[in-house]
Parts: structure tokens; sequence; C-alpha cells
């Protein structure tokens, strides 16, 4: 399934090919490991046991050979090139606040939003290349509720885990459902608007729900001036996302509030 998401906003990115330093918190630098570095790295060995065999101080290993250093050495990144440019310990640089209450993020605190793209590529494969297609799988949206189909890859169980969440959303009461159905995409070989970082709908590994009741920080910003956190998402269907592996957008200060995508090594613990 094709987002429809770039149709609603297409001009947007037309207009914006790149983020302003000004505007992202230019006067920030980034690129420090957490000091608690180990642990996220033992949960991300652990959220993707098919794919990654180890690490040590220096690299993180693939159980295909592929070795990724984890750091570049860097600290005075940007949030441009943090999101562009990023080594695997930058992923960790904004904790993701699982539990806490909806509110205005802090400035430029994005949890989950900086992948460093050359693991997701290897562990997913390469869209450009027609490698995510053969991995994706339909399944049933909401069914009680003719929530129709999405592909999402089976790689990693993201499938699975999202046939999961959607069997316990659609019981949720219809003033709930009605934030869900329809979906507004999932599989789409495509970049984060404004940026040259791959999306995770790229992957296979990302869903959008109902855009009628979507809130997305370049519909209400640009990139000269602060963002104003907006959200109509009720909690229930993010806890409901999060118990399954699937982090959200909404908690991101360049917030996305119809985005979840599957990141369970952000989580307090594989769900």
């Amino acid at each position: 399934m094709m987002s429809t998401r770039g149709f609603f906003f297409a001009f947007a990115i037309a207009a914006s090919n790149a983020f302003c330093v000004g505007a992202i918190g230019g006067e920030n630098t980034y690129g420090a490991a957490p000091g608690n570095l180990k642990d996220h790295l033992d949960r991300l060995v652990r959220s993707y046991p098919d794919q990654i065999a180890g690490h040590d101080t220096e690299f993180l290993v693939l159980k295909n050979g592929l070795k990724f250093r984890i750091s570049d050495g860097r600290t005075n990144k940007t949030l441009r090139e943090l999101l562009e440019s990023p080594d695997i310990d930058d992923m960790f640089y904004s904790p993701y606040p699982l539990g806490a209450e909806p509110k205005q993020p802090e400035t430029d605190a994005d949890p989950g939003r900086v992948r460093f793209e050359p693991l997701f590529v290897a562990m997913y494969g390469d869209c450009n290349r027609n490698e995510v297609v053969g991995h994706l799988r339909t399944i049933d949206w909401l069914p009680s509720h003719g929530g129709g189909k999405v592909m999402v890859t089976t790689l990693n169980g993201v499938a699975s885990a999202l046939e999961k969440a959607s069997r316990e959303l659609d019981e949720l009461p219809d003033d709930l459902v009605k934030y869900l159905v329809p979906a507004a995409g999932t599989y789409n070989c495509r970049k984060i608007a404004g940026s040259r970082a791959r999306s995770m709908h790229a992957y296979g590994a990302a869903i959008d729900i109902n855009i009628r009741f979507a809130d997305y920080w370049r519909w209400v910003s640009d990139d000269r001036t602060p963002v104003r956190w907006r959200n109509r998402v009720p909690i229930q269907i993010v806890r409901i996302f999060e118990k399954h592996g699937f982090i959200w957008g909404g908690y991101w200060y360049h917030f996305d509030t119809m985005h979840f995508e599957y990141r369970p090594e952000l989580l307090s613990g594989k769900p």
C-alpha cells in the first residue's frame, strides 16, 4: 500500500528540500554517546535476534558477518547531520518517553527519528534495488471495522507484530477506531520529507493511521519558526502500538502523530 500522505502535502516537500539550521536547533550540537550506551546496544541486539549477532565496544556485528562501527567520533553534529549522517550511538541521543503523557517535547527531541541507515538497509533491504517487496505480506487491518488491507515486511517479525496490534485495536470502541480507519499507508519507497534520510516506510516497517485526525509539524510550521506541538490521537491507541514494538511519532518535537514504526530497541524491553 502506497502512502497517501505524499499527495496531502506534496507542496510542502517541493517547497523545502532541506532543513534550515536555525529552525532545527543549529546552535545545539549532537553526537556524544549516551552514558548508558551498552544498555541500548544490548537491547538492540535482543530486539533483532535474527539479524544481529552482538557487539563489543567498537562494532555492532550482524549474523551475516557485516560489522558497523558504533561511533564515528563526531560530537559536533547539527540536527540535520544527526538525521542524515548518524552513527549507531546517535540513534539513542533522545530517550523514548515510554509511559509519559503526551505533551510539547523538548526542542529537537525526536526519539527514534534518527536511524543508522546502513543497519536498516542490511536488515530490511534496499527498496531502490527492489529488495524490500519480496518480504512484504498483506494483513487485514481492523477487519471488524472494514479497515481493508495493508502491506508490511515479514522481517524481524514486523507483520506478526502489526497483526497482533490490529487485533487489539479492532476491539476498541468506535469513537477510537475512527482514528485508525482507513490507514494512510505502510510501504512506500521514499525519504523523509525535506531530508535525504530514508523513511521507515521504505522498509515496510511503519504505518500511518487515519490522516483525517493527524497532525504533522510541516503542516503547521516551517523551517524558520519554532514547532508548536499538536495532537489528537488518543493515548490508548499509542499504548497498544507500543505494546507490540511500535514507537509513536507524536513524541517527536518534529511531530508526526499518524506515524508508528517498529523500533522495539527503543522501548523498555522486547514486547
